[in-house]
């Protein structure tokens, strides 16, 4: 025999509850009032990228204007001539950024190594940890005078080196704190397995914490990249400048950054002109560092 019972004498709280009214009206005071704020938020979103969106519109209509191959690969051009490029002040940027990351990336990963996952709760990883948080906001000019006077004045020269090992610093907290963020991160249990199965501290470190963690350190190393190619005050006191090709780490190095400050202050066309290049070239560095973070952090192993 096949009996059929009505669910709402199965389920007491259905009829307690009755059937919800899950449809939308304007005339419920809920629904009123999240409409608003939904609008609100969007009209303060859109008000908060009107400079941003006209600070790129310039770039773009400005710099976009006399970018060329020949501006890309050409050194810039005395004040009084026409013509020129930024080649120099690109190369001189990469390289002195890959020297600032050949210095802080082992030393910051190794250090968010013992503070996330040797020692997290020591004293010395604490107070790694309050000095990295305190160098995030350190001003970047300081960074330039402290290599000036430890490095600059001791080789009588500004250099490549001296405007890597500037950025380093700039970059060191932000490699450390991510990297300590990322091995924190990886879940117990997976460490707890792989001693499980017989694994020792530096196996568990090296073949189940690091491949994890991989993409979290990344997303911090891109970004304190990205951060330190648009770096222009401490290469003031390092680096400087020069309207040649780099020819040796330990001579006055051109940048991007210091292009811009010097040629737009110019009162030629043809400087601020490529300037205005300048400038879109170094957002658009920037942006592929940012690109590749957003990239490295959306990554699952």
């Amino acid at each position: 025999m096949t009996t059929t019972t009505d669910q709402t004498t199965m389920n007491p709280e259905v009829i307690a509850l009755g059937d919800p009214n899950l449809s939308f009206s304007f005339a419920e005071r809920r629904t009123m009032m999240n409409f608003i704020q939904t609008l609100i938020l969007w009209i303060l979103a859109g008000i908060a990228a009107i400079p941003l969106i006209s600070v790129l519109y310039m770039l773009i209509s400005r710099g976009g204007a006399r970018i060329s191959m020949s501006i890309l690969t050409e050194l810039p051009p005395a004040p009084f001539e026409q013509g020129g490029g930024i080649g120099n002040a690109i190369v001189g940027t990469l390289v002195m950024v890959a020297i600032a990351s050949v210095i802080s990336i082992p030393i910051g990963v190794l250090g968010g190594v013992y503070t996330g996952l040797i020692n997290p709760n020591s004293r010395f990883s604490a107070t790694v940890r309050f000095v990295g948080k305190v160098l995030t906001g350190f001003p970047s000019i300081l960074s330039g005078v402290f290599v000036y006077a430890w490095l600059v004045i001791v080789m009588k020269t500004y250099s490549a080196v001296a405007g890597g090992l500037s950025l380093a610093i700039l970059m060191l907290p932000t490699i450390l704190l991510t990297s300590e963020q990322a091995f924190r991160m990886v879940p117990q249990r997976m460490k707890d397995a792989a001693y499980g199965m017989g694994c020792n501290a530096t196996q568990v470190a090296t073949r189940i914490v690091l491949p994890t963690a991989l993409p979290g350190v990344m997303t911090g190393v891109m970004l304190a990249v990205a951060g330190a190619s648009g770096e222009s005050a401490p290469l003031l006191f390092t680096a400087l400048f020069s309207n040649y090709w780099i020819g040796s780490f330990t001579e006055p190095t051109a940048s991007l950054s210091i292009l811009i400050y010097n040629f737009s202050a110019m009162p030629y066309e043809n400087q601020i002109e490529l300037a205005w290049t300048a400038s879109l070239v170094l957002v658009l560095i920037v942006l592929v560092f940012n690109i590749l973070s957003r990239s490295f952090g959306t990554r699952r192993v």
